[in-house]
């Protein structure tokens, strides 16, 4: 009897609806916070936005970022400030995707986009210089890969879009704001669901003696709770 109930399990998969998607052919829709490949940006004058500081690098768990910043030719500035990365790599075999590195940045000059297909036969290869991650001056972003049924280009132009919920400075009054001072790259792109294409800001919580006596009030919550 018990075997008969082994072989029913089968049985019934058998007769349902199949859910496998058949990839590479079929392909299913990407949430719009999917971290893909990195970008990165310039504003839409066509200067770099990375300007060396490797925040990114600091803030990367894995390691996998190395950055190195250069003062910028007074005759010829390759960024608005004073430096410009002048050596940026990223090892995608240690990248763990986490998307720290986009919070980190100060000028949203790195982005991660919806291309997750890079795959390589030599390990060197995936190694992604700066001439591999800038963006050219036009808006398109080169690809080490050409155009095939695994690569699709026109998603190195989705970026990730939105910073997290919440800011990277903590603060709560800007969960459901966008945090983005600039748009990403050269022309527009529209905002995330259940969000609006202007950067506005909610006001933010009263500081001094209204936050302290709110902290105050919390932690004597918690006293009375444990108590």
């Amino acid at each position: 009897m018990g075997m008969i109930k082994g072989f029913m399990v089968p049985l019934r998969q058998i007769f349902k609806r199949k859910v496998t998607t058949q990839y590479p052919e079929q392909k299913r829709s990407k949430p719009q916070r999917f971290h893909g490949r990195h970008v990165l940006n310039r504003y839409p004058d066509g200067m770099e936005k990375c300007i060396g500081c490797e925040l990114c690098a600091g803030v990367c768990p894995a390691r996998c970022i190395y950055v190195r910043g250069k003062e910028n030719p007074p005759d010829a500035p390759v960024s608005p400030g004073e430096r410009y990365g002048f050596i940026y790599e990223i090892n995608l075999l240690r990248c763990i995707f986490c998307g720290l590195c986009e919070e980190a940045c100060p000028t949203e000059a790195i982005t991660m986009t919806q291309l997750f297909e890079m795959s390589v036969t030599n390990r060197n290869d995936a190694i992604y210089t700066r001439s591999e991650l800038l963006m050219n001056p036009d808006g398109t972003v080169p690809h080490p890969q050409p155009d095939s049924i695994l690569v699709d280009k026109g998603e190195l132009r989705l970026a990730d879009g939105w910073m997290r919920a919440t800011a990277s400075s903590g603060r709560a009054a800007y969960e459901g704001v966008i945090a983005w001072t600039a748009t990403a790259g050269v022309g527009t792109r529209p905002a995330e669901k259940g969000q609006s294409a202007e950067a506005t800001r909610s006001p933010l919580p009263a500081t001094g003696k209204s936050g302290d006596s709110e902290r105050e009030a919390g932690s004597g919550k918690r006293e009375a709770d444990h108590g």
